[in-house]
């Protein structure tokens, strides 16, 4: 018995003992949890702050490519404003071409053809920058030879009339005289005649008052002159001087006018002008190839109180070169542009805008791009990645090159088809291939990336101007005739409302079809203006580009 107390003792103790452990054992389970959920907390705060951090370096990468794109702007912001926008001769430095993934493109071969090329246009561009530096300019005559000449002699003091002195020569010295311009009273004296009595008694029915009729005028019984009306459109819209600066010029002159009486006298005029203007519109949709393209012109907005910015269409004909300036309340949008060229049937040359991309593939249009446009992006991307920028310039100036060499040959439009499609057309696949393959390497947001994705994007368009050999190779005709536009808007800074941008576009209209007939638009406003009030023929034939002047007649 002794024995078994000893052993059950030896057991509880055991079972105390075990029970100790396991009691630890469960203490040290709980630790291990409340740890591994602590493990499990940081595990998921470290996933967090992965996140965070993932997301603050998107957002850190996308605001750097704001701040490299913002250089970029305000570099070229600086260039605008205070260098030269030339394209031609540009800086092509060979030495800035770094090895990079384009030679795993491209075949040593090609590579070596195309760094030749790069070369070659920066050798050029030296040496014509070079002949310009030393070339002496021929300088033009100041004073024309159809200028009056005024004389003044002069003599010396006491040898007038006196038999001392021969004469043996003279020395002419020739300078610049001016005088203003001269207002003047166009009195018209119309001259009454009566029938002698005798003749009156043997035929009573004969008239016996005669007298001249008026000659009617653009605004009965106004005082402005045809020759006046034709100065305040000229100077506005050649010499973009605002009424206002008229008014005071007029005043040097001894006339006092307002603007209420010049505003009322263009009004009168435009609408004058308006079936002219309407008559131009179907003469140049009529054509089978036109160029479109659109500029901004602020107009005051009577709701808002302020100018807003508007924006006029101008469409031309790309071959004979006359101007129809089109607005429709200030608007760009597709629904105008749907209005302008919505049914014409013909090719439409535009830029890049994207609400021209509506018209791809219609029934009866083909759509031509603009390669000027194309450059000028690679053009503003030189600051930022030189080498690939150039080498897209090269692409480009071959294109140039070609059409430059058939317009000194004098080709004609066939021969110049043909040759497009054999030396131009594989140029621009090469040049497809070419962007195809460093399109990978540019963000989008980036110069560079912006002209390889606008370039490629309207390549069908870019090539189709080697189909027909009347067809330029970029839109700058219709880019040079709005231009008056741009330099108007920065003097006479506004239209008053919608009404007055109608009518700016009616002048614009004809004066740029003048410029394109070569003809000076005084003479021509000044005519048309005496004869369109009581005209009753065709108005085509007064158009700038079919105008033939009629001899003034005195009634006789």
């Amino acid at each position: 018995m002794p024995d078994q107390s000893l052993e059950i003792q030896r057991l509880r103790e055991e079972l105390a003992c075990l029970s100790a452990k396991n009691e630890t054992l469960l203490a040290e389970k709980e630790r291990l949890s409340k740890e591994s959920e602590a493990l499990r907390a940081q595990e998921e705060e470290l996933v967090r702050l992965n996140k965070v951090v993932e997301k603050l370096r998107a957002e850190k990468d996308e605001m750097q490519a704001v701040i490299d794109d913002l250089r970029a702007q305000m570099a070229w912001f600086r260039k605008k404003f205070f260098a030269s926008m030339s394209e031609k001769h540009l800086p092509l430095d060979p030495n800035v071409l770094e090895p990079t993934l384009f030679d795993t493109v491209l075949s040593e071969e090609e590579q070596a053809k195309l760094d030749a090329e790069v070369k070659k246009m920066e050798e050029e561009n030296a040496k014509a920058i070079e002949v310009k530096a030393h070339r002496r300019e021929v300088r033009k005559p100041l004073l024309s030879n159809s200028l009056p000449v005024e004389e003044e002699h002069l003599y010396p003091a006491g040898v007038k009339n006196n038999p001392d002195y021969v004469e043996i020569g003279v020395e002419v010295t020739e300078t610049l005289g001016i005088r203003p311009a001269v207002m003047f009273k166009k009195r018209i004296i119309r001259h009454k005649f009566v029938l002698k009595s005798n003749l009156q008694i043997e035929d009573p029915d004969r008239q016996a008052f005669l007298i001249a009729p008026l000659p009617e005028t653009i605004r009965p019984k106004s005082m402005a002159d045809a020759s006046l009306l034709a100065d305040i459109l000229i100077n506005k819209y050649i010499y973009h001087l605002p009424f206002y600066r008229q008014i005071q010029k007029y005043k040097e002159l001894g006339v006092l006018l307002n603007d209420a009486t010049i505003n009322d006298w263009f009004a009168a005029v435009c609408e004058k002008l308006r079936p002219l203007y309407e008559r131009l519109r179907v003469e140049i949709m009529s054509k089978d190839y036109i160029q479109v393209d659109e500029s901004t012109l602020p107009v005051i907005d009577n709701e808002k109180h302020r100018a807003v910015k508007g924006y006029m269409w101008a469409v031309r004909d790309a071959l004979g070169g006359s101007v129809y300036f089109h607005y429709d309340n200030g608007s760009r949008g597709g629904d105008t542009a749907r209005k302008l060229i919505g049914a014409y049937r013909g090719a439409v040359q535009t830029d890049g805008y994207e609400v021209y991309t509506a018209f791809e593939n219609t029934p009866g249009k083909r759509m031509i791009g603009c390669w000027a446009h194309a450059r000028r992006k690679f053009v503003e991307a030189l600051e930022e990645n030189k080498k690939y920028a150039s080498e897209a310039i090269v692409y480009i100036g071959k294109l140039y090159k070609i059409e430059e060499e058939m317009r000194e040959a004098g080709l004609d439009a066939e021969a110049i088809r043909k040759r497009r499609q054999e030396e131009s057309y594989p140029i621009i696949c090469e040049f497809e291939k070419w962007m195809d393959s460093v399109g990978g390497l540019f963000k989008t947001k980036t110069r560079m990336g912006k002209a390889l994705t606008y370039t490629f994007s309207l390549l069908p368009r870019l090539s189709r101007y080697v189909l027909d050999g009347r067809y330029h190779i970029d839109n700058n005709g219709i880019e040079n005739a709005i231009r008056p536009l741009a330099l108007g808007r920065k003097n006479y800074l506004f239209a008053g409302n919608h009404e007055a941008a109608v009518r700016a576009a009616i002048v614009y209209s004809l004066f740029s079809s003048c410029k394109a007939a070569g003809i000076e638009p005084r003479e021509w406003l000044e005519d048309i203006l005496v004869r369109i009030p009581s005209y009753t023929g065709d108005v085509g034939a007064l158009l700038p580009c079919n105008w033939q002047k009629v001899a003034a007649t005195c009634g006789e």
